[in-house]
């Protein structure tokens, strides 16, 4: 395990541990700060300020850091490069679809692909993942076709996919409640034994900046600490609660607000891929170890609307939007390949080809997509049928079959 020395602790003990990794407090926390410093510490001028956790700069260069430094081949670079590559491919195809009036509504990723795919590929196979309704690039990685997430927005399911099987539970629309979800799965863990040592077991949770604010991510982290829960609460700092910007949300850097619950909070560049499967691996070992919860603060940049029914040229500067261009994802990966002679064009032109043999796929399966029979809405709300739903759907079947193409094209 490669937990740095002033994070860890035995299992059971609530001794504290600086986030910070400093003796003292941090300048956001020393006093009554300003509302210049307010502003600094939140938004962090352009790299996240000086506690930000980075492997990769926006040039594509290779840096070093202390606690998080990781070793990875250019096997594994270029493995984490088509991933990102895929899933914006993916991500892009279904914004389209929805403009084409193929989905009911699209909820982009645009620019939070190193965060995903970093913290998705640091899991191990049993390990537990909970999302929001935005983790396309974790579901990627856990196993879960982009096919599977299209008919939670076109209207046709809540989720295609096995929450058990796949270590993935269903999206969670409900803002900030699958905190509570993550926090309870992760308390069973321990309950039972699944942690403590090389073996143990972890929970993941994601959630974006404007949940930090919503009581469910509170208490979640209440029972988390109060348990040791090992659970890594991962949210990703997109800087925009929709039209609302982090200085609205916390007077804090939001990574620092893990140590009025008495667990340690960091902040890693949300752009960099390699840095964010360095933080991850190490958050979710300190969990399986005993030694949660931690609370990881992805800072990253939301570059498309919240979701397809949203309007951001409303609300943010395109100055903004330019400024973190440049601090694309996936260019400083593809950068940092050929910077090292990892990759050549055919690679580059491999993995562009089959992302758009990808999308085409999406766009086929979308539109030719089967509406499901209307008794499936009462068919998947219990393990074991109730009287009440029988009652309602034997009701609802029979006002439809007043209806002459009632049952046309649909599928049971």
């Amino acid at each position: 395990m490669s937990s740095p020395e002033q994070w860890t602790r035995p299992v059971g003990r609530t001794a504290e541990r600086s986030p910070t990794g400093a003796a003292g407090t941090t300048a956001a926390t020393a006093g009554t700060p300003t509302r210049e410093q307010v502003i600094a510490g939140l938004r962090a001028t352009t790299e996240g300020g000086a506690d930000l956790v980075q492997l990769l700069s926006p040039e594509g260069e290779r840096v070093s850091h202390p606690a998080f430094d990781i070793e990875v081949t250019p096997e594994e670079l270029r493995g984490l490069y088509r991933d990102m590559v895929l899933v914006r491919r993916a991500d892009r195809e279904g914004n389209a679809l929805q403009r084409q009036g193929q989905l009911g509504i699209w909820v982009p990723l645009l620019g939070q692909e190193a965060a995903q795919i970093g913290a998705g590929r640091a899991m191990r196979p049993n390990d537990m993942a909970f999302p929001s309704y935005r983790e396309h690039g974790v579901a990627w990685c856990k196993g879960i076709q982009p096919t599977d997430i299209l008919g939670i927005f076109r209207g046709t399911d809540h989720g295609s996919w096995d929450p058990i099987a796949t270590r993935f539970h269903l999206y969670t629309i409900v803002i900030g409640n699958q905190c509570l979800n993550a926090a309870g799965y992760a308390m069973g863990q321990r309950f039972e034994g699944k942690v403590g040592d090389d073996d143990g077991e972890a929970t993941i949770v994601f959630f974006g900046d404007g949940a930090t604010s919503q009581g469910d991510v509170h208490e979640g982290m209440v029972w988390s600490a109060v348990y040791d829960a090992p659970l890594v609460f991962y949210c990703q700092n997109n800087q925009w609660a929709i039209s609302e910007p982090v200085e609205r949300q916390t007077r804090v850097p939001l990574y620092e607000r893990a140590r009025g619950y008495g667990f340690p909070g960091i902040r890693v560049d949300g752009n960099d891929v390699l840095a964010c499967l360095a933080v991850t691996r190490w958050a979710m070992d300190e969990c399986r170890h005993g030694n949660g919860p931690v609370l990881i603060e992805a800072f990253t940049y939301r570059m498309d609307a919240h979701t397809t029914s949203d309007d951001p040229t409303r609300y943010r500067l395109s100055d903004e939007l330019e400024a973190w261009k440049l601090k694309d994802p996936i260019e400083r990966v593809r950068v940092h390949l050929v910077k090292q002679q990892w990759a050549d064009q055919e690679f580059f032109d491999q993995v562009q080809a089959e992302a758009d043999e990808l999308a085409a796929h999406l766009r086929e399966f979308c539109v030719n997509m089967p509406d499901p029979h209307p008794e499936r809405i009462f068919s998947r709300v219990y393990a074991e049928e109730s009287p009440v739903v029988r009652r309602e759907r034997d009701e609802f079947l029979d006002y439809l079959s007043g209806f002459a193409d009632a049952h046309a094209g649909g599928e049971r």
